[in-house]
């Protein structure tokens, strides 16, 4: 039975693999537009889980009702429309601008948890999720971009992810098939996205070689393994809790940056990185001190 900790340190890998996923996402939008990346890093991700995810539903011992059925699209839904609106709106903002407004997330999670669905979040959530923002925003260098439209998008995917979030963590707990909630939904929204691309886009074998890469690290690595670690993750973590903990995404995104493009944060960057450490270990540590029993 996973514990606590090892879900957190599931949520922290994906986070990693994520991060790590920015450039491949970046530099496959010079061989290829949105729809078709997403749609083969979908797919790809949703057939190399394909086998475990048939595995874990031929377990349970009975069937998924039409309630969850239709949770389920409404996940496959949330997940695709996030993953456009966010690689749309970066064609056309800033990087600085995208990194911290996908943030918002962070602080959706909670709102929405506590406004749509009458749950309250632990109380230390309403003080890590605003630290998290201001974290991620210092990461940023401190700074936006003039506004545009790209902007736009990027804050309504973050609506879109925070309900993937949510709908995640409900499902993969209800269910106890986070394998197979993952891969239907990477196969559903890679299928709506390949079809769109087909129309809008007109992709060739020539730009999907040239991005293979690309398309080969989004699909097994930041899809196929990383959401799914996600999925089983949340299971033992709240939303509100995991949302914080995901947020750690731009701390591996910079590092990335550094490692492979030899970019280099300044200071600012650095304290927002600690800020943003700081808020994921306050959400984990200060409810497990709460619950331990005294002496």
């Amino acid at each position: 039975m996973l514990n606590r900790t090892s879900a957190t340190f599931l949520l922290v890998t994906a986070t990693m693999l994520w991060g790590f996923a920015f450039i491949a996402q970046k530099s496959a939008m010079q061989f290829m537009g949105p729809a078709t990346f997403i749609g083969a890093r979908y797919l790809l991700g949703g057939i190399v889980i394909l086998p475990l995810a048939l595995i874990e539903y031929r377990r349970r011992s009975k069937q998924l009702s039409a309630r969850q059925w239709a949770l389920l699209a409404f996940l496959s839904l949330n997940f695709l429309v996030g993953s456009y609106l966010q690689q749309r709106g970066l064609l056309i903002t800033t990087v600085t601008n995208g990194g911290f407004l996908t943030g918002f997330y962070v602080f959706f999670v909670p709102v929405i948890l506590l406004f749509v669905f009458r749950i309250k979040p632990h109380p230390i959530v309403w003080v890590c999720a605003p630290l998290a923002l201001v974290g991620l925003y210092f990461l940023n260098g401190a700074k936006l971009d003039g506004l545009n439209s790209g902007d736009a998008l990027i804050i309504a995917s973050a609506v879109f992810w925070a309900l993937h979030v949510l709908l995640l963590g409900h499902l993969a707990r209800e269910t106890g098939l986070p394998i197979f909630i993952s891969c239907v939904s990477f196969l559903a929204g890679g299928a709506v996205a390949s079809t769109g691309s087909l129309i809008f886009e007109a992709p060739t074998l020539s730009a999907l070689s040239s991005g293979w890469i690309e398309i080969a690290y989004a699909g097994i690595l930041s899809t196929a393994v990383a959401f799914t670690l996600q999925a089983i993750g949340q299971v033992h973590v709240p939303p509100a809790n995991a949302a914080i903990i995901l947020s750690g995404e731009a701390l591996f995104a910079a590092l990335g940056g550094a490692v492979v493009l030899g970019e280099r944060l300044l200071p600012l960057g650095y304290f927002g990185a600690a800020i943003i450490l700081c808020a994921i270990v306050l959400v984990e540590t200060v409810p497990a001190l709460r619950r331990r029993p005294q002496p």
